[in-house]
């Protein structure tokens, strides 16, 4: 019995831990579950850990029980088919300390999530290899390590120049052995060259399969090592005893040098190809990292120097002139300028900014030379969050790959079954005669299976739209989100910042109080970022002294909440009149309802029982909202509003742009709760908000939309980003998710079929009807061109119009 025990970081004595181990014990495999409060910790005895390690630590984040973990992302080298992605990640499985892994064969990356204090990269690495695959992990006190993308160019280039060599050899192999079969030194010529090509430029695919064998395991290397091994080790004994499989009225014994030579020249070829269109699906990232600059400008005292970008630190004062990128997030602090910000939003029209105003790592100064402080680096900025999610998103999985990646796992050893069983059924039926007949089948079956094919069909085509969505300013968090986007029939809108621009402006204000009260107001706006408060701070007179340490509470849903000398102020919605039960005068009542008349957007500020500022504030449509929703109705997608506004205020923007749906005065909980209603009413939701006060309804959503315009908080809180604002990016995420799906369908079913027909047709089912019999060569060329099809397919998605 082996012990698996996990420390609970967040323990509390008051939560009721037997609902999760009564969960827990739900799980047939798990033998005993306890639960030690004075450790800390849960314990759990099991036969086989690895197979309830995941149910156990999901069942803990189910219950919001926090744990030690460390989830990373590594390169995995050596993998040369769907069947090692699915083999590694299930020895990775195994080891102990390991909560999870996940293998993209078609990035050649695994992602791990694991516990530190049981296991390490290096451990993992030092695992891997005993079974032919290499964990690439950073090595810290060497400085020289090649970076990835540097490696894989490299390994491209090596494996070009092996194809290369194979070609040459494969040439003379090939016209020798069509066209040149009775020529006395043709069997010599085709051995030597045959010998060459597969155990000089072949040589991994018989280590691999070697390996493989080691560890109990197959691969796509076992099907090329087998069927070239068989095809050789034959010709050669025919070669060398010519008189034992001779029949008669044959001018000699059977001789497969050439098949063996040329099945293996065009795997090279096929595995090349199908590893430089793989390149190409990491190119958007690879893109995105070039954005920032090597080195940038900066002022020491008035004096301009260059310097490293690793160099930088937060406070900094640096310099781009015109043309120059933007080297980290940072605040404009002299002069002013347009800058491109598409590499980053999608969108090709420049930005005007001036003093005060935010840059963006990667984005281009295109007029004037600015100063600008450095507010973020590293890690920290925009840019290098995109890359880190767009890396995330690539190596998850879409819900339809768990399916390939089971049937990649059994894929080989069934078609190392279906070459014996043709080998054996063509054999018996006639083992005088048709011993060449079982030997060139089953190597054909052999040589024309292919789970790469199978393997490359999902992750191909999500890679390249996520890469295509960060290049347009969609910013993809997940697989899932993608594929499930193509599902969504009923769309929620919040108002500000979604469908207006979220610079509201006071349009109209009366003032009912002092300058104290006017220093509070300011304290209490200056506590926020709302753009409401912006607003308002802006009509507070430029002379008002803020008070400091003022003990501010916010009232979801309501506003902000503060006491002054032994005064109680409130600022925020309408309701809080009726909330706090405050009596207002005939004057003040008319200007609420003539602003209520014009649509405005009403705020209040309130002094213990008293109405002290009312303030009427408007936001701008944006100009493409109101098609962007025509698009949406166009697709069949119910489109709703929800706004924390007053409805009427709400009603006049929904008319604007052509909404049907609108439910104003709407706290945070409420869009909740109207989420979980159109569930309930079957419809498939997402929810699109500014990911600030809409964070509740976006993680209850089916998929959720952050509108970003940059914001740190709606790149964490929802599935999908769009990084500039623009609702007609909402439709592009849509269609993009329509197009991914399609490519994917189309993928898998070529994958599927070329399979379903060409094992058979391999194994010989049409030889008794015409006499067909299918050349292991072609049968060679053909398993490559599947995986390159493929592949070539998912790149195409980079050229269609979303």
């Amino acid at each position: 019995m082996l012990t698996l025990t996990i420390d609970i970081l967040n323990f509390d004595q008051n939560t009721d831990y037997q609902k999760v181990l009564d969960q827990l014990k739900t799980n047939e495999l798990i033998d005993q579950v306890s639960i030690n409060s004075s450790s800390k910790s849960i314990t759990i005895e099991a036969k086989k850990i690895f197979k309830i390690t995941e149910f156990v630590y999901k069942t803990l984040d189910d219950f919001g029980i926090k744990y030690e973990f460390t989830s990373e992302t590594f390169p995995i080298l050596n993998m040369t088919c769907a069947s090692c992605a699915t083999s590694s990640q299930s020895f990775l499985r195994r080891q102990d300390g390991v909560i999870s892994a996940d293998v993209n064969y078609a990035n050649t990356s695994g992602t791990i999530k694991y516990v530190p204090s049981k296991t390490n990269p290096k451990i993992l690495k030092e695992k891997l290899d005993e079974i032919g695959f290499e964990l690439v992990v950073p090595d810290e006190e060497d400085d020289d390590v090649m970076p990835f993308d540097e490696m894989m160019a490299l390994r491209l280039k090596l494996q070009k120049n092996n194809t290369l060599g194979a070609v040459v050899l494969g040439l003379p192999l090939f016209i020798i052995g069509m066209f040149f079969m009775n020529w006395e030194w043709a069997n010599f010529s085709m051995w030597v060259l045959s010998s060459m090509i597969l155990f000089i430029f072949g040589q991994k695919f018989f280590v691999n399969a070697l390996q493989q064998l080691k560890n109990r395991t197959a691969n796509m290397d076992t099907l090329v090592a087998l069927s070239t091994g068989i095809a050789y080790i034959f010709s050669l004994y025919n070669y060398i005893f010519p008189h034992t499989f001779h029949q008669p009225g044959e001018h000699h014994a059977p001789i497969y040098f050439e098949a063996a030579g040329i099945i293996v020249v065009f795997i090279l070829i096929g595995k090349y190809l199908e590893e430089k269109a793989k390149f190409k699906t990491t190119q958007a990232i690879q893109g995105l990292m070039e954005l920032q600059p090597k080195e940038v400008s900066y002022l020491d005292g008035d004096e301009i120097k260059i310097k490293a970008i690793e160099e930088v630190k937060i406070n900094d004062i640096l310099i781009a002139k015109a043309g120059e990128k933007i080297a980290v997030d940072g605040t404009i602090l002299k002069g002013e300028s347009s800058f491109d910000e598409s590499s980053l939003t999608g969108e090709p029209l420049p930005v005007d900014k001036g003093i005060d105003s935010k840059v963006f790592t990667g984005t281009i100064n295109q007029t004037q030379i600015i100063h600008y402080r450095a507010d973020k680096i590293g890690d920290d900025t925009v840019l290098a969050k995109i890359i880190h999610s767009v890396q995330m998103a690539q190596a998850s999985k879409a819900p339809v790959q768990q399916l390939v990646d089971k049937i990649a796992g059994i894929f080989v050893p069934i078609v190392l079954i279906l070459a014996l069983l043709t080998f054996l059924i063509w054999f018996i039926s006639n083992p005088s005669e048709n011993l060449n007949l079982a030997l060139l089948t089953s190597i054909t079956v052999l040589v024309i299976a292919c789970p790469c094919a199978l393997g490359l069909a999902t992750p191909t085509a999500l890679m390249v739209a996520m890469g295509k969505g960060a290049r347009n300013g969609i910013l993809i968090k997940d697989a899932e989100s993608l594929e499930k986007a193509i599902q969504v029939n009923t769309i929620i809108l919040d108002k500000t910042g979604t469908i207006t621009e979220g610079k509201p402006v006071v349009l109209g204000f009366k003032w009912f109080g002092n300058d104290e009260d006017y220093s509070v107001l300011k304290s209490l706006e200056q506590n926020t970022n709302h753009p409401i408060s912006k607003a308002i701070l802006n009509v507070i007179p430029h002379n008002i002294i803020v008070q400091n340490n003022l003990k501010i509470s916010e009232v979801i849903g309501f506003g902000l909440e503060t006491t002054f000398n032994n005064s109680s102020y409130s600022i925020g919605k309408l309701d809080w009149i009726n909330e706090k039960n405050i009596q207002i005068n005939s004057d003040q009542k008319q200007i609420i309802d003539q602003y209520v008349d014009q649509n405005y957007t009403i705020s209040v500020f309130l002094k213990n029982q008293e109405l002290i500022g009312i303030f009427g504030i408007a936001d701008q449509i944006k100009s493409t909202s109101k098609i962007a929703i025509q698009n949406l109705k166009k697709e069949g997608i119910e489109v709703f509003m929800l706004t924390g506004d007053q409805q009427k205020a709400g009603e006049k923007v929904a008319n604007e742009v052509g909404i049907d749906h609108v439910i104003g005065n709407c706290l945070p909980n409420q869009k909740l709760d109207y989420v979980e209603q159109l569930q309930k009413r079957g419809k498939i939701v997402a929810m699109v908000g500014d990911g600030i006060n809409d964070s509740a309804a976006l993680a209850k959503a089916d998929v959720s939309i952050a509108m970003g315009n940059g914001s740190d908080i709606a790149m964490d809180v929802a599935q999908i980003t769009i990084m500039n604002g623009d609702l007609n990016k909402v439709v592009q995420a849509i269609n993009l998710s329509k197009q991914t799906v399609k490519t994917i369908k189309k993928n898998l079913f070529w994958a599927f079929i070329y399979n379903v027909i060409g094992i058979p047709v391999s194994a010989g089912v049409l030889y008794n009807y015409n006499g067909f019999l299918l050349n292991p060569m072609i049968a060679g060329a053909a398993m490559a061109f599947s995986s390159i099809s493929v592949v070539t397919n998912s790149i195409l998605l980079n050229y269609r119009k979303i």
